[in-house]
């Protein structure tokens, strides 16, 4: 997990019920099955909301004299991955099914997607993950993280 203070705007004007945008879902499912490019799905992407991962972290922790092991503080981060090439990516979900199947304790923080790739490179990550655990993976990296994040205007 990162360190705290990503600052994760949360969008809504309506409840989110955590389900995933018909029209991301529909770009995804296009991108895997290689009938549209990744244009296609970082355009749903930006006018859509992800769901951020947020975990508890330990502190510090000590024994008791029975052996048990007492939580003494902890704080909640967001969570990264790094890849085998050693660059690193901010996890964000389409879902809340997307984000059980990964992590089930993992507390949601919905925020426009822009926001989100703003987040990713305010802390210095190469990209953000969307579905880690599927159903479809999609990575946003290089120009189009960059592209994706100056659509952000902090009144979305």
């Amino acid at each position: 997990p990162d360190t705290p203070g990503v600052a994760m705007p949360e969008s809504s004007e309506e409840p989110d019920l955590g389900a995933a945008d018909p029209a991301v879902m529909a770009a995804l499912a296009g991108y895997r099955d290689r009938t549209i490019g990744a244009a296609s799905v970082l355009a749903a992407l930006a006018k859509s909301r992800l769901l951020v991962p947020v975990v508890a972290v330990l502190d510090k922790a000590e024994t008791t004299a029975g052996g048990a092991r007492v939580e003494k503080s902890s704080h909640m981060a967001t969570v990264s991955t790094t890849g085998r090439d050693g660059r690193r990516g901010l996890l964000a979900f389409t879902s809340l099914e997307s984000l059980r199947r990964w992590r089930p304790d993992a507390r949601p923080v919905p925020a426009p997607a822009p926001a989100v790739a703003a987040a990713a490179l305010d802390e210095g990550a190469d990209a953000v993950v969307v579905d880690l655990a599927g159903p479809v993976q999609f990575a946003i990296e290089n120009r189009d993280l960059q592209a994706l994040s100056e659509r952000w205007t902090g009144s979305e």
